[in-house]
């Protein structure tokens, strides 16, 4: 029988020089992630490089302008790992920048001009020593890093190559190729506590709260938010469909002509957040309540409300600035008043920023631990390249292939949604105020 208390072997590595780089938005076990990576390369005499803020650093690498120790990269050592694993913040910062933003089919990849952002990566990581890299972050990072590799598959026969693992990220929760990703749970935890508090408070005034909470492309974050704090409804692009939707005509800036888009019917879904609130008054006596909104309904809005709003560099719109609670909030209580006579006290809330560097909760450390570990077992036991980690069942290590995540032709992720009507969703119809439609 094999000694169970026995630590896995060292294996042989052609890996001398590691580097780790976070990019996107924070969030919780983001450090269990990073340090328990760290350590497993560390204790099989591997050094880890940090690469500091994402690649914002890395994409203005020039020979007349080097990478500086401490300003752009550190060398993670067992010191500075004392005690990280459940504490909270990015040990190596993190940024946005997209250094594949101009490519977006793979004829791009021949185009000097195109790709020099990614050969400024791979050149400032060359200037250091990093022979294989680690991606963390969320699906606009990983496809950062498919690009990164296929990048390298341009170079001349013979160029030396940096194999590249992605560790999935995003307190969004919608990612495919995972179960669940690291933080999803503490952000869950976090926003159902503060809607567990804007509860208590909206008892006490007679009123309603609505909040909006992060989740650009789907509603597992609201979902999972409304459904462990009680709230009285949630409502994410997932239940877009049926008398909720429509569409319009608007003029595309970029091209000069009339397209269609699809948007939600604003009036329809007011009017069913106007009759959860008539449901709990009149045939409840509950005269409060919190709406959860995923802010992703963002997006569907008729172009009048997010015509001129910016978009970062991965062609998102800048949700923050425009405040759907807040919108809500109006649209709704002139709707509740038209129809009862009466006026209600009605504050749209935007939640998710305070969740994203939430000391984290027991399982999204051990599932943040078990993928930085299998970071190391993939580039050094397997020696894999162009594989994103995952985990399933009982924390069991699974290596899914870009290929698999990545459209090959437009080069872009596939969002998980919630499936309507699957377990998950319905169990937030069976537990808020039911409305018979």
């Amino acid at each position: 029988m094999s000694n169970t208390l026995a630590r896995p072997p060292q294996v042989p590595s052609h890996i001398r020089r590691v580097g780790i780089l976070f990019a996107g938005g924070p969030a919780p076990a983001a450090n269990a992630v990073i340090s328990t990576a760290a350590v497993s390369f560390l204790r099989n005499n591997i050094e880890v490089i940090g690469i500091l803020y994402g690649y914002s650093g890395l994409v203005k690498y020039s020979p007349e302008n080097p990478l500086v120790e401490g300003r752009d990269y550190i060398h993670i050592t067992h010191k500075i790992l004392k005690r990280t694993r459940n504490s909270q913040g990015i040990l190596i910062g993190t940024a946005r920048t997209n250094p594949g933003k101009d490519i977006s089919e793979p004829a791009h990849l021949k185009d000097p001009q195109r790709t020099a952002p990614l050969r400024a990566v791979y050149d400032g990581l060359r200037s250091i020593g990093v022979d294989a890299l680690i991606s963390i972050g969320g699906d606009d990072t990983l496809k950062t890093a498919n690009k990164f590799k296929l990048f390298q598959e341009e170079l001349p026969e013979g160029s030396p190559r940096i194999p590249v693992v992605h560790l999935p990220k995003t307190i969004d929760n919608d990612y495919m190729g995972i179960d669940f990703t690291f933080g999803y749970f503490t952000a869950v935890d976090t926003m159902a506590e503060e809607i567990r508090n804007l509860l208590a408070d909206a008892e006490a005034n007679r009123s309603y709260f609505i909040v909006e909470s992060m989740g650009r492309s789907a509603g597992w974050l609201a979902y999972g938010a409304a459904i462990a704090g009680e709230a009285s409804l949630v409502i994410s692009v997932e239940d877009i469909h049926g008398k909720y939707e429509t569409s319009e005509e608007f003029v595309n800036p970029k091209t000069g002509k009339r397209e269609l888009r699809r948007i939600m019917d604003l009036q329809q879904v007011v009017n069913r957040i106007v009759a959860t609130m008539r449901v709990r008054e009149e045939a409840e006596g509950k005269e409060f309540g919190v709406i959860v909104l995923a802010e992703g309904l963002a997006e569907y809005l008729p172009y009048s409300h997010i015509e001129g709003v910016p978009r970062d560099e991965h062609g998102h719109i800048a949700i923050s600035q425009l405040n759907l609670a807040r919108t809500f909030a109006t649209l709704v209580g002139n709707e509740y008043t038209r129809q009862t006579g009466k006026k209600k006290k009605i504050t749209g809330l935007q939640l998710g920023y305070e969740t994203r560097c939430a000391r984290p909760q027991a399982f999204d450390v051990m599932l943040g631990s078990q993928l930085g570990v299998g970071a190391y077992r993939a580039l050094v036991e397997r020696r894999l390249d162009g594989v994103m980690v995952s985990v399933s069942g009982q924390l069991e290590l699974n290596y899914v292939p870009f290929s698999q995540l990545v459209d090959p032709q437009t080069l872009v992720t596939v969002v998980r949604y919630i499936e309507p009507g699957s377990d998950f969703h319905r169990l937030a119809r069976f537990l808020e105020t039911y409305v018979n439609e």
